[in-house]
């Protein structure tokens, strides 16, 4: 065993300096990356965005009832949701299919409501003079899978001072992402490198998440190694000559003495970043699977609204409607620049208590918990929704469900896995903890401190990864030819004992 030990030391050397030479510029990127998403998050239409785009709903257009509008959809069971809004001049009925389809019919005929084409995008983006469209199926900002349902775009640049550009679903009508010149030149440097999402890529999603889990995985082993590598030749106590701590010199020393530093901060954000990739697929996702949902939806009952009580409801809902299914029942809320509120009886804790129940096949419910302020499980950087309930269920898995209690509907599913995740991912790499997340200046010094430790961390490897390729490429040069002088060694080389 002893005689392994002296070679396991040497490939450890040698494994730390050279996969440092070649995973060195990402840990930078990271870094750099990582403090821009700080500040300016990857595009997206918010809710309050959307809200502030909408048309004021012609109730006095509406000649078709919700259920009305379901029997002309002809769909093979019910939407859990349903949306009446306008579009445009015209208000429309928009719901999504158990397949994924997006589904628009006239609010006023019952008909489908077609593709929009390039002028119609135009006025639905409220687009003014000098304003562009353009069709897209998938660009950089738009590369995700969610957007599949959607494509293709027009994508509408509105030549304002800002540069926004609005994309609109051909086939809906809906106006799904807006951008503007800051978001996306930021991005490039910020989200873009950090989650390396070049459109060719990113598109083919599992080549993407194979291609990073491998970046991130061999990063970490790196970041893994040097701190190995820094601890062990660190002295305290039979310190080396001259009573240093390290036995290195010149840059080495303060890449040796930055590693202790900054390497643990390091090595936690890459091994955590490499676990958001959910290898080996350890962890589940925080959104409910389908089956969950349309189990917690309920039966196809009816919506019951007609024609006199919807034009009652619309004066408490300028905007339109939105009405979700919970255990067989509808509810309906109102829309406004605010967002939504319940017009109605909401669903009391009874009810959804026994969707819950039959959404999770019977599991035992060991506990309800109403939650009025965020907690270790329920942070900001997950949704700013309060109150909420927690839903703590005895099925192998440990699962919770978080439910909005005005609406019901079902916010987030956590299970052991996601518990994990949350302390393995979100707090190490977000340092989403409840004393930093509830005084956001105190997280972003944290941040900042964390990756500037960091940050030397890799300035100096870098720089001592540059000078060995230097003194390779010199070695391997030619020998100068008869009566030429030969190159000066580099008095890194001269002075010795500075070597990784």
């Amino acid at each position: 065993m002893v005689s392994l030990v002296k070679p396991a030391k040497r490939w450890l050397v040698l494994g730390h300096r050279w996969l440092g030479i070649a995973t060195g510029l990402l840990f930078a990127l990271w870094i750099g990356s990582g403090l821009v998403m700080l500040y300016v998050p990857f595009p997206s239409l918010t809710e309050a965005e959307r809200l502030a785009r909408l048309r004021p709903m012609a109730w006095d257009a509406v000649a078709v009832s919700p259920d009305e509008a379901l029997a002309a959809a002809g769909l093979h069971g019910l939407p859990r949701s349903l949306d009446l809004e306008m579009r445009g001049a015209e208000p429309v009925y928009r719901m999504q299919a158990s397949d994924g389809r997006r589904i628009t019919l006239s609010a006023r005929t019952g008909a489908p409501a077609g593709p929009v084409d390039a002028g119609t995008a135009l006025r639905l983006a409220g687009a003014g003079p000098g304003a562009s469209v353009e069709e897209v199926g998938r660009d950089q900002w738009t590369v995700t899978a969610r957007y599949d349902p959607l494509r293709p775009f027009h994508r509408v640049a509105l030549n304002d001072a800002a540069g926004t550009e609005l994309y609109v679903s051909r086939g809906t009508g809906e106006i799904v992402l807006d951008t503007t010149r800051f978001e996306r030149g930021w991005n490039w440097v910020g989200a873009v490198t950090h989650w390396v999402y070049l459109t060719p890529l990113r598109a083919r999603a599992d080549l993407w998440r194979d291609v990073v889990l491998w970046i991130s995985g061999i990063a970490a082993f790196t970041a893994l190694t040097g701190l190995v590598l820094g601890i062990w030749r660190l002295r305290l106590r039979r310190r080396y000559a001259q009573g240093r701590v390290t036995p290195y010199r010149g840059l080495a020393r303060w890449h040796h003495l930055a590693g202790l530093v900054g390497g643990i901060g390091l090595t936690t954000f890459i091994v955590s970043g490499w676990l958001s990739m959910n290898p080996n697929r350890w962890f589940t996702s925080l959104a409910p699977p389908a089956d969950l949902r349309a189990a917690y939806a309920g039966a196809d009952n009816p919506v019951g609204l007609d024609l006199a009580r919807l034009h009652e409801i619309g004066a408490r809902a300028p905007l339109g409607l939105h009405l979700v299914r919970i255990g067989g029942r509808w509810v309906t809320m109102g829309l406004d620049r605010a967002g939504t509120r319940v017009i109605g009886d909401a669903p009391d804790a009874a009810r959804i208590e026994t969707a819950a129940g039959l959404a999770m096949a019977g599991a035992r419910l060991e506990a309800v918990e109403r939650l009025d302020s965020h907690d270790l499980y329920w942070s900001p950087l997950t949704s700013a929704t309060l109150p909420v309930l927690r839903l703590r269920f005895a099925d192998p898995a440990g699962t919770w469900l978080h439910i909005d209690p005005q609406s019901g509907e079902i916010l987030n599913r956590l299970d052991r896995s996601g518990r994990a995740n949350r302390w393995l991912f979100t707090a190490l790499h977000r340092l989403d903890l409840p004393v930093l997340v509830g005084h956001p200046p105190a997280r972003d010094a944290a941040q900042w401190l964390v990756n500037l430790l960091a940050g030397a961390l890799v300035t100096t490897g870098l720089v001592i990864g540059w000078r060995r390729l230097i003194l390779k490429a010199g070695a391997h040069s030619p020998l100068p030819a008869r009566g030429e002088k030969a190159a000066t060694t580099p008095s890194s080389a001269r002075r010795g004992g500075s070597r990784w």
